[in-house]
């Protein structure tokens, strides 16, 4: 055997067994945090169901969509490592920074609250020293393009959104399609 076919078979080996989620072979995730089942909180799967209906077949080739619903933004970014193709990160999620029901907010990477947590659990993990840190290891621009929240129903359940979080539905896709477009 010749090193031209050794090398194409070790380069096939290496494509078997990568194990990287694909989202984490794009240049730009657009992560979605929240449920659906609780009322504003579903703000961001919203978002990301109308971006996967705009954003072309190319675009999509180097953005991934990623609905990490309410538990898993955690797991998705703590997988992101020095082999990551990931340069940016937008994460879209409910906030709470008394600012008017429906209002956009976007959070630069130096914005993000530094709470303190004793506690660890996938529910009250906190996004944030997560994102600073995926952001300062590994040099991936990190934005949050935050809705403030009218009401979130946890734990009861309650489908739907409210009429002003709704409202700021189509803005927040605007914003995100600004920045991944480069308009």
């Amino acid at each position: 055997m010749n090193e031209t076919m050794k090398a194409e078979i070790e380069s096939q080996d290496d494509e078997l067994f990568d194990l990287t989620p694909s989202y984490l072979k794009k240049e730009i995730m657009v992560l979605a945090c929240g449920n659906i089942l609780f009322a504003d909180d579903g703000f961001s799967v919203h978002v990301i169901e109308k971006l996967n209906k705009i954003l072309t077949d190319k675009e999509k080739q180097k953005i991934a969509l990623v609905d990490a619903g309410a538990g898993a933004p955690q797991q998705v970014l703590t997988l992101i490592d020095e082999n990551s193709k990931t340069k940016k990160i937008i994460v879209v999620d409910v906030i709470d920074w008394g600012i008017k029901p429906g209002e956009i907010k976007i959070i630069e990477k130096d914005e993000l609250p530094n709470p303190k947590y004793h506690r660890l659990d996938s529910h009250d993990w906190p996004l944030a020293p997560l994102l600073r840190e995926v952001a300062e290891k590994y040099n991936i621009e990190v934005k949050v393009v935050g809705c403030q929240a009218k009401y979130i129903s946890e734990p009861d359940v309650y489908i739907g959104l409210s009429e002003e979080v709704e409202k700021a539905v189509d803005k927040a896709v605007e914003i995100i399609l600004r920045e991944l477009r480069g308009d």
